[in-house]
């Protein structure tokens, strides 16, 4: 049983002693910290907190937990329940609330859940203000309210078409566009929340030929759930078969979009923030962020329409306040997550299916011609499953100093970056590894830079 307290939140696997897994307990425990961190930071006077969730199938058990304590803890509820990321964090902000969770572990398999954690603004906590909470959590330092100052619950189901109308209300998104090009659009939505709300967009957009693959809303994962190309293979073979001519994949709450091409090719998920941040800068010039770990393939677009780029820590808080601090017009991560200021600060699938489907409508091409625009660049993604001896923090340390000739940038694990490729390490917030992503102009390239650092991780764990 795993429980991991991280800038990403609580998440842990359902079941086990308390501590070890996230139990009942603990879903009360970090509920009742964050709402007392809430009640003391807040500029609101709604006290209200928002609670969405994915349909996982231990959602349900969590939700009426999370809702009970925020009542125990004097807030009222507004629960919107199936409701993807990106639509809760929209419903704070619609709601004028103290802040929000979002239970979902995202691409995590079926046996995790998380508490995502949300300000006023409808943005995740910062590194501070989690911390915050994990020790009011550790201390129990939360009183909970007298019975005449409980919460009340509501629930409100309408925000997945308030999503929708505020995708729609974008100056960039062009239903008559997307609607004249009469495309096809298969959707694999892994059995969660997508498959309520990407087909309603879709339809909005006016796209009348959809074929759905996994949307029935069980949160029993059909495949595993993270949007990466060895766990599309039916959506591929179904692209191959000339049964549509746009793939979309979204992760169970909405917040990554990956993009599968006419010919089952992956569009790949760094080129769905690089493709349409390319057409975002193509009307508003401006500056761009991503974190550490994504294509240089931003950079390079956004050079070229005349802008600026920056790379942050890893972590979507970390984007979004580089984002504010740059001015940056767009932004996101290379793992399918698409931030685009004009809507809010957060990851949104939903304004990624807008703007990609209006893209490619006005390029008059298919998405494999489209894809072959931008910049070649290939990713390689490993890891090294962390044991307890391992002291990751000198692991770091020895590969800065065995790389010292390179640019190295250590604001979050260590980046190498080479003249045509790079290589970063850093620990998971998510999980118990160490990630190791490799880019370079081709994968047997980005395969050797990984291989090269880990194998100097491996003499370092050797002597």
């Amino acid at each position: 049983m795993s429980l991991i307290k991280s800038i990403s939140g609580i998440r842990g696997t359902i079941g086990g002693p308390s501590g070890e897994g996230l139990t009942p307990l603990d879903i009360v425990k970090f509920t009742a910290a964050f709402a007392s961190f809430i009640a003391k930071t807040t500029t609101k006077t709604t006290n209200t907190i928002v609670v969405g969730r994915d349909a996982r199938l231990s959602g349900p058990m969590v939700r009426n937990l999370v809702d009970a304590t925020l009542c125990g803890m004097g807030f009222d509820v507004v629960d919107i329940d199936l409701a993807s990321t990106p639509t809760t964090e929209i419903a704070v902000v619609d709601e004028n609330a103290c802040g929000g969770i979002i239970i979902t572990a995202s691409h995590n398999p079926r046996q995790w859940n998380a508490l995502k954690l949300l300000n006023e603004r409808g943005e995740f906590l910062n590194a501070d203000e989690g911390a915050e909470v994990l020790r009011l959590a550790e201390e129990n330092a939360f009183d909970y309210a007298p019975v005449d100052k409980l919460g009340h619950i509501f629930t409100n189901t309408t925000y997945n078409r308030r999503h929708i109308e505020h995708v729609l209300a974008l100056p960039l998104v062009d239903v008559d566009a997307i609607r004249k090009a009469d495309f096809t659009v298969a959707v694999d939505a892994v059995n969660s929340v997508g498959g309520v709300v990407i087909p309603q967009l879709l339809r909005a957009l006016g796209v009348r030929n959809i074929v759905e693959l996994n949307c029935v809303p069980t949160g029993d994962f059909a495949h595993n759930p993270e949007p990466i190309p060895q766990n599309l293979t039916a959506i591929s073979d179904l692209m191959k078969a000339g049964n549509a001519s746009v793939g979309i994949v979204v992760d169970p709450d909405v917040d990554r979009l990956a993009l599968v091409c006419e010919d089952g090719k992956m569009f790949g998920e760094e080129y769905t923030l690089v493709s349409v941040a390319d057409y975002v800068l193509s009307h508003t010039p401006g500056n761009t962020v991503s974190n550490l770990s994504s294509s240089r393939a931003l950079a390079d677009v956004t050079r070229a329409r005349g802008g600026n780029y920056q790379a942050s820590a890893v972590g979507e808080v970390n984007v979004t306040t580089l984002m504010k601090e740059t001015g940056a017009v767009i932004g996101g991560e290379g793992n399918g997550g698409v931030i685009y200021p004009e809507i809010h600060y957060g990851r949104d699938a939903l304004v990624g299916v807008a703007l990609f489907l209006t893209l490619l409508a006005k390029s008059g091409k298919t998405m494999s011609e489209l894809r072959k625009t931008y910049p070649a660049y290939e990713i390689f993604k490993s890891r090294i499953d962390l044991t307890p001896d391992l002291d990751v923090d000198a692991i770091l340390v020895a590969v800065k100093e065995k790389f010292a000739g390179e640019k190295i940038t250590d604001i979050d694990g260590v980046k190498i970056d080479f003249a045509d490729s790079w290589v970063h390490l850093r620990k998971s917030n998510t999980e118990p590894i160490i990630r190791i992503y490799a880019e370079a102009h081709t994968e047997d390239e980005a395969k050797a830079q990984a291989q090269a650092v880990k194998d100097v991780i491996d003499s370092i764990i050797k002597k």
